[in-house]
């Protein structure tokens, strides 16, 4: 039933006039836009990718040209088997390329031909290049079509039967690899498509610089028989017209210099913006590397990818796989994030690592060196809020990996329209506009834990196969300060309990009478800085509290020989500059919030305190922290993680 309607309806194609199908092509083309959100934004990330440079009017013009361009080869296709010869012929032509080898081959009878395989893309009315024998004035050698049968018995036979009317065989990619070697071995033409997602089984390689996975049939089967390589492919010059192109590939000979080759002709071709926009954009080309489960990670049955930066001449990967990172709001918790978005640099080299956070944290973010692009929060509560994100939908981002727990950033990656949402799901809050969820397992005690390992454990689950690095943060980050002093954090922003008593820390500095000190904080620890340095001697305490932006801040810690301070951002920025810490713990928990940097550091807490916390902070007497002083740095102290 279903094969008599399909016959049908192409008989009905076949015999309807120009101008309809024409206008079909129109509307049907803007429908796909339309009414296929998926599709429509599949279209224009794809060239966004590949064009990035160019605006987003253009790539909506390609869009619509593309999938009108859909519209009208379906629309051949269908009527393709009520096409006798003679239509055929006004429909289809060689071009100048085309005639040029034809004119190449030896006379019949006279010497074999080199066997030649045709590598094959999906460009505009891609199903009439089985037409080419037929189009051919003088008689061309064998040549054999591998193509995909459909599951269908009854529609793969009238498929095959209607597509080699005109003395083109048909080779199935399930059964043909024997038979294509047969032609290629009598001096016969192979064609095959080249342009589609190979999967698991194909090479990892680049297309227009975004990592895809492209087969490596083409090479393999030129490889072996010796055969010249060539592309085939139709340029359309009007409504269901065609002229056939071809283009002699230059390789090493290799299997896998004929992959690399044949991807950087097609590149070379989507720049004509003709043939450009006739490519089949609304086909998922690089969703290989799309599968959650290794989506942080480069991974095919055969990676390539040296080898063609090699061929390319490539330093490095371009950077075209746009993830997103949404930072904890935090200081402490951003800087804790770092040695994994390093992880991640190593683990993605081809990612463009955008990193979205408060303005005021992005300075530590800029000096790891870990982001191509930093992006500051729209102020919170502003009316431009949540527009910010809907127009980040221009971006096309393709992972949001999401270290907050708040419903307030899952609905930015939502609202930004990115495909895949990555956070961590904990028993009773279910975050439905995640995409992708990390839950954390049963039983996982999070309080014996450090952060970084629950964090290292979810980017695992999406594939990152890369350790996090905690090596401290290369110096450049704000003006240094005269070397030497001791820096002291006695406030803790988000939390009075995590304070050391001012008396202890006075205790503190009169017991190091050699000493000079410097006092950090915010402008909301400049009541507890002045308390703790009033009455000292001019020159012994320098009062920062709330007087430094973070690179400032960071640049004078940096200066620092030892820094004490309570569980704060400040301690693990000092950690994370390689600045010997002190770190007073009490009523928080060091297991999982200590320092993580590989920097000699000091957790001290209160006698009889937990190893996770849970004491009141002034039971830390300063007799302890002045012996830890005079003794430090010593030996680093464990990574915490």
């Amino acid at each position: 039933m279903f094969l008599a309607l399909l016959s049908a309806l192409g008989w009905l194609v076949a015999r309807s006039p120009e101008w309809a199908l024409r206008a079909l092509s129109v509307v049907l083309g803007e429908a796909i836009l339309a009414f296929q959100p998926r599709r429509r934004r599949l279209i224009h990330s794809n060239l966004s990718h590949a064009f990035p440079d160019r605006s987003e009017a253009w790539r909506r013009r390609m869009a619509r040209t593309c999938c009108r361009n859909l519209v009208e080869t379906a629309l051949l296709s269908l009527a393709t088997p009520w096409l006798d010869e003679r239509r055929v012929r006004t429909i289809a032509r060689m071009g100048p390329s085309v005639e040029a080898w034809v004119r190449s081959l030896p006379p019949p009878g006279g010497a074999a031909p080199r066997p030649a395989v045709f590598a094959t893309v999906h460009m505009a009315l891609w199903e009439t290049q089985p037409w080419l024998k037929a189009v051919c004035p003088v008689p061309i050698p064998e040549f054999g079509i591998i193509y995909r049968p459909l599951d269908q018995p009854a529609a793969d036979a009238y498929v095959k039967r209607t597509r080699e009317r005109f003395g083109m065989k048909l080779l199935s990619r399930r059964e043909g690899f024997a038979k294509a070697l047969g032609i290629l071995r009598s001096g016969g033409c192979m064609g095959l498509l080249f342009d589609q997602n190979a999967g698991m089984q194909g090479l990892l390689t680049t297309l227009l610089g975004r990592v895809c996975s492209t087969t490596e049939l083409p090479g393999l089967l030129a490889a072996k028989m010796g055969a010249e390589v060539r592309t085939f492919y139709p340029r359309r010059t009007g409504f269901w017209r065609v002229e056939y192109g071809t283009a002699l590939i230059e390789h090493d000979g290799t299997a896998v210099g004929i992959t690399i080759a044949l991807n950087r002709w097609l590149e070379s071709a989507l720049s004509d913006e003709q043939l450009g926009s006739s490519w089949l954009w609304a086909h998922d080309r690089w969703r290989h590397q799309d599968v959650p489960a290794r989506r942080l990670r480069l991974e095919s049955k055969r990676n390539v990818l040296e080898e063609e930066m090699r061929l390319r001449g490539w330093a490095e990967l371009p950077r075209r796989t746009r993830i997103w990172v949404r930072l904890p709001n935090w200081l402490g918790d951003a800087v804790m994030a770092l040695p994994l978005l390093r992880a991640l640099r190593v683990s993605r080299p081809d990612a463009e690592i955008n990193v979205l956070g408060s303005a005021r944290l992005l300075p530590v973010i800029a000096a790891a060196g870990v982001a191509d692009r930093l992006h500051p929060l729209p102020r919170r509560g502003s009316a431009g809020y949540f527009l910010y994100f809907w127009r980040l939908r221009q971006a096309y981002p393709d992972v949001w990996i999401l270290f907050t727990n708040s419903f307030r950033g899952d609905a930015e990656a939502r609202l930004a329209g990115c495909p895949q949402r990555f956070g961590i799901v904990r028993s009773g809050r279910p975050r439905p506009l995640l995409s992708h969820r990390y839950s954390l397992p049963a039983g996982f005690d999070e309080a014996g834990h450090h952060q970084l390992k629950l964090w290292e454990d979810f980017l695992k689950h999406f594939g990152l196969a890369v350790p996090p690095d905690l090596a401290p943060l290369p110096a450049g980050l704000g003006p240094l300060g005269a070397p030497g002093a001791i820096g002291l954090i006695a406030g803790s922003e988000n939390d009075p309990a995590k304070r050391w008593p001012v008396a202890h820390w006075r205790r503190l500095i009169e017991a190091l009478p050699a000493e000079r000190f410097v006092l950090f904080g915010t402008p909301g620890d400049r009541p507890i800085a002045a308390a703790v340095a009033a009455e000292f001697p001019a020159g012994r305490i320098e009062d920062l509290a709330g007087k430094t932006d973070l690179e400032a801040f960071a640049g004078r810690l940096r200066s620092c020989r030892l820094l004490v301070s309570n569980d704060t951002g400040g301690m693990h920025l000092a950690n994370a500059l390689g600045v010997p810490v002190i770190a007073l713990f009490g009523p928080t928990n060091p297991v999982r919030t200590g320092p993580v940097f590989s920097a000699p550091y000091r957790i001290l807490q209160p006698p009889g305190c937990p190893a996770h916390g849970g004491e009141n902070l002034s039971g830390l007497d300063p007799e302890t922290v002045i012996a830890a002083v005079r003794s430090f740095p010593g030996d680093p102290g464990p990574t915490g993680t």
